[in-house]
């Protein structure tokens, strides 16, 4: 799947976007009139014990910060009022642009320990000065890949959705995970945001709270169908799930002729009551109607239910944040000057 790089910044990204040492350094270096070509390798020293690859992403957001990479006048000043560099390191780093190359391995293909993500040539200060920028998104971002990449793979024959967006560690993160599941093969995402930016599907069914806000489910399901009636999933286990079901199927036969219907699995036993749910569809002549499950999932849960009949699974929190493997041992370091 091909996913658009972002049309506009999610958040300002400038020459601050950094460690206070790489402006201390490229502030020295440019004083000395180091500024001969400089190249930086980005890697994995080791892969995390959980792991037996990398997937790279964040390249487009990393290309995105070199070409807008400047200080603005206002940050010029703080970094004078504050950090009290002279007028001189000032004036050099307000002219500051990348000119540089970088030399990256596409998104979407395998990394292993020792391999660069990325390389990295251009003056040495601003090399330096753009390291911490490029280690955060390479980082974070093939870390969930590959997690994505587990999952896509423990799942061969379902769609995955992301819904990790309520439970990562921001909102930019969640942007970041939708754009990163998608270049490993999820078919959507529940953050619109995201899936707005970057072309990607938007899914999203409802809440037990909108079954709870109705005097009944028959009730909560029929107005939501009414509403809704090209996204009708409904959600079956807020109090029963069998008689969700049941009730499911009672609503969806009262509809038009043709019409597309889904049933959402949340909690229990999920492969058991997949079997027993896919029997009262197909029972009901609803045989196109699909099973989707959320709850908890990472690679290991989907492989345990690779044989349920379900059809897509919302696959959020231990993915988003790569749960078992959270950090990843990733270098930028010098590998040429001059």
């Amino acid at each position: 799947m091909r996913v658009r790089p972002r049309e506009e910044a999610a958040t300002a990204m400038t020459g601050l976007c950094t460690d206070l040492y790489e402006i201390r350094m490229a502030a020295s270096y440019l004083r000395r009139g180091m500024t001969a070509p400089a190249t930086f390798s980005l890697f994995a020293r080791k892969l995390p014990r959980e792991r037996g690859f990398l997937v790279a992403a964040g390249l487009a957001d990393c290309l995105d910060f070199l070409e807008r990479l400047h200080f603005g006048a206002d940050e010029l000043a703080y970094l004078g009022d504050v950090v009290h560099l002279p007028h001189g390191d000032l004036a050099a780093l307000g002219n500051m642009r990348f000119t540089g190359d970088v030399w990256a391995v596409p998104e979407g293909r395998v990394v292993f320990a020792g391999q660069p993500f990325l390389e990295v040539t251009a003056p040495l200060p601003q090399a330096q000065l753009v390291e911490t920028a490029l280690l955060n998104f390479v980082t974070f971002q093939s870390s969930v890949a590959a997690k994505a990449a587990r999952c896509r793979l423990a799942a061969p024959q379902a769609d995955l959705v992301d819904f990790a967006a309520r439970r990562t560690h921001g909102l930019e993160a969640a942007r970041a995970v939708a754009r990163a599941s998608a270049i490993t093969g999820f078919t959507g995402t529940s953050y619109v945001a995201a899936a707005r930016e970057f072309g990607l599907q938007a899914v999203g069914t409802m809440a037990h709270s909108y079954i709870e806000a109705f005097p009944d489910e028959s009730t909560a399901f029929r107005a939501f169908a009414d509403d809704f009636p090209d996204a009708t999933v409904f959600l079956v286990d807020t109090y029963d799930t069998l008689h969700g079901v049941c009730t499911a199927i009672e609503v969806a036969q009262d509809l038009p002729v043709g019409s597309q219907i889904g049933i959402r699995l949340d909690s229990g036993d999920l492969g058991d009551l997949a079997v027993q749910a896919r029997r009262l569809l197909d029972d009901a002549g609803l045989t196109s109607a699909r099973i989707m499950a959320s709850g908890g999932f990472d690679e290991h849960a989907l492989a345990e239910l690779a044989e349920a009949p379900i059809d897509l699974f919302g696959v959020g929190t231990r993915m988003g944040v790569s749960a078992d493997a959270p950090s990843l041992d990733s270098a930028y370091k010098l590998v040429e000057y001059d």
